[in-house]
This record gives C-alpha cells, structure tokens and sequence, in this order.
C-alpha cells in the first residue's frame, strides 16, 4: 500500500498536492539504489545523432527511433522552461520528465526557487551533455554495439522514499490515487489503490458489526478472518478481498482507532 520514488522532486510535488487535499500520509527515507543494466552512448545530442547514424548495425532503426523520442521529450521540456514553470505542473506531462529535469539539473542548466524551475539565461543547450540510454535487451549483435556504446550495469546508492497514504475514508483514497497517477507509473498505482480500497471496504465492515454494542476483540477478528474472502460485486465486474493473517486485521483495527472511530479497552472494543 506504498508508492516508492528515488526522485525528490516527484516526491516533494505528489507530497505538496496530499497536503493541500489534507490526505493523511507517511513518509520513510531508506537508502535505496537505482540499478540499469544496458548500454549508454553520451554527448550532446548532435554527437549522440552522429554516432547513430554512422552506426551500421541491425539495432539501427530502433536505436534512433528510441533517440528521436528522447530528444523529443527533452526539447518539450525545454519550451516550458524557457519561461519557468511549476515542477508539479511538469512532471503532470508524465513520469519521463523527471529523468529530463534530473539531467538538465546535473548540467548546471537550470534555476530552482521554491518550487518552479527555469532555464538559466546563458545555457546553450548544443553543449549540454545527455545520457541516451538504452536497455541490453536491444542488443542483437554485442560486438557491433559495443563499439558506439558503453557496456556496464550502474548501481546508483540514493535516498528513496517509501510514502503510505494513511487513509481509510474511499473518497479520500480516490482523491489520493488520482493525484498518484500523475507522479507514479499506472501499474504501481492500481495496485495500491485497491490494497487502499480494500483495506477501507473491510474498515466500513468492522464499524457497520459493530454497531453500539461492546464487542470482544478475540470474537471480532475471529468471525472476520472466517468470513474470508470477502466478494464485493462492482460495476465492472467482482473484488475479492482476502484478509486471513491476524496481524493484518488488527492494523486496521489500529489505524480505527488512531482516529479515534473505535476505543479498544480490556479486551473490548467499541465504536465511538
């Protein structure tokens, strides 16, 4: 139920929107690393241009189909920094533009103040330096690649950032999983929002059993792990929530609690 980003500015612009929705979340820094095992030709674009098309190997036409939209996307970028720009609002173009702006920033080529980004006046961007990278499994012919491009497998030790939205209320959780999915890759971020969905469905499920009765603990989690699995018909189909280890329903238990919609006292627990 964690969305994982090594990026700091993707982290501090998805962090600055939860806030401004007031979405309950928490944040963990671990040491974390970035790891791409490929090729890699650097220059300037030009000189990355050149070494594609004198390039004679069969990997040619992928090659430079992978560089023209990687040049693409930098000079898309490029035009919105020339006047200056919310990061937030960039990094809404998609996940990509974090690399780009990563890249432009280790070239010394852009001013950051509060949280917009521009272009530096005095940057020629012929002489920037970039990193066209691309994966080994492009690779057919090893020899010939490995004449225009770098072989190796980067490990790059940085912090990463762990954030959990700490939200039970579903209408808050779409609010969240929306402002994800401009930051995050859609395969990760579905894959927290029904873990967040479900979590919030069997949250509703405890406080509608438990009504305005006193209930003991023991019995709650015993007639719920027996109950599983849980089939929620939905408009498009059926959602099945399974929750059968002890540990698991009691964070929920603890998370209702934190919020102060249930009291757990000698054994007992009771909705507020």
């Amino acid at each position: 139920m964690r969305l994982v980003t090594k990026n700091e500015v993707v982290k501090d612009a998805f962090l600055n929107e939860l806030k401004r929705e007031g979405i309950k979340f928490a944040v963990t820094e671990r040491l974390g690393y970035e790891a791409f095992i490929g090729y890699m030709i650097e220059g300037t674009l030009e000189e990355i241009s050149n070494t594609l098309n004198s390039f004679e190997g069969e990997e040619k036409e992928i090659l430079i189909e992978g560089f023209l939209a990687f040049k693409e996307q930098i000079n898309h970028a490029l035009e919105h920094l020339k006047e200056g720009e919310e990061i937030n609002h960039l990094l809404q173009e998609g996940y990509w533009m974090g690399d780009v702006l990563e890249q432009l920033f280790k070239n010394g080529a852009l001013v950051v103040e509060e949280n917009k980004a521009r272009l530096k006046e005095d940057v020629d961007v012929t002489k920037l330096k970039f990193q066209f990278r691309f994966p080994y499994q492009i690779a057919k012919n090893l020899e010939s690649i490995e004449k225009i491009a770098k072989q190796f497998a980067f490990v790059d030790l940085l912090p990463e950032y762990e954030i959990e939205i700490r939200e039970l209320e579903i209408e808050k959780i779409n609010k969240a999983l929306h402002i994800a999915a401009k930051y995050f890759e859609e395969e990760a971020v579905m894959g927290v929002y029904f873990a967040l969905i479900s979590r919030g469905i069997v949250a509703n499920e405890v406080l509608n059993a438990l009504g305005n009765e006193k209930v003991p603990k023991d019995e709650l989690v015993g007639t719920f792990l027996k109950a599983m699995p849980m089939e929620i018909p939905t408009e498009k189909g059926t959602m099945i929530i399974n929750v059968t280890d002890g540990k698991a329903f009691e964070e929920i238990l603890r998370m209702l609690e934190k919020e102060g919609r249930i009291d757990i006292k000698g054994g007992k627990i009771k909705r507020r």
